[in-house]
């Protein structure tokens, strides 16, 4: 049985999370715990909230070293994500540095931000997106975005065609919240378990 780890460092709700993994048959671990986390077979690195406080809580618990030397699977999710870049605008946050990607605010005075609810995701490549069909639609709660970049394995619009999903050896994330897709998101939870090492 695949040791799943949601990484625990009090940004968000993860129960939608929790729930979406055990309705595909699956378990989570829900830790800080340094030796927990670098043990699994799966790692997710979920998010909501501010980046800056984000990284300062992963620095205080040390996790900031463990997750960017982690070697199996990982998905950060929505912050996770935005947190696995090297710098954030909000807040001028340093992050994690595995992509070497800015994120950036939305700035068109025509949309409403955050954008929230749900967008198509299109250009959709790698094993991550397997069984899932192009201009899908994901739901998205952000104000803040990864510009387009050659890690892109997944776009959407809002104003500017932006990188909704990027993937690099053994990390990839997601802008979107799978866990709150509907069967879409959960496809893409069972694709990230079934992922190679």
């Amino acid at each position: 049985m695949l040791k799943t780890v949601i990484i625990d460092y009090g940004v968000g709700n993860v129960k939608s999370l929790e729930f979406a993994i055990l309705r595909l048959g699956y378990s989570s671990i829900l830790t800080d715990d340094i030796s927990e986390i670098q043990s699994a077979d799966r790692v997710i690195f979920p998010g909501v909230g501010a980046a800056d406080s984000a990284m300062k809580t992963l620095e205080a618990k040390g996790l900031d070293k463990v997750i960017k030397n982690l070697k199996q699977p990982v998905l950060g999710i929505c912050l996770g994500m935005q947190l696995m870049c090297r710098f954030s605008e909000e807040g001028n946050t340093n992050g994690l540095g595995i992509f070497d990607l800015d994120v950036v605010k939305f700035s068109s005075k025509n949309l409403k931000i955050p954008q929230v609810g749900w967008n198509q995701i299109a250009d959709l490549r790698t094993d991550l997106f397997q069984n899932i069909s192009e201009k899908s639609f994901m739901y998205l709660v952000h104000s803040y975005y990864v510009e387009q970049n050659e890690n892109s394995i997944a776009s959407s619009d809002y104003g500017v065609n932006y990188c909704v999903a990027f993937q690099k050896n053994n990390f990839c994330g997601v802008q979107f919240h799978p866990e709150k897709s509907s069967v879409q998101g959960e496809q893409l939870l069972l694709n990230f378990m079934n992922l190679k090492n």
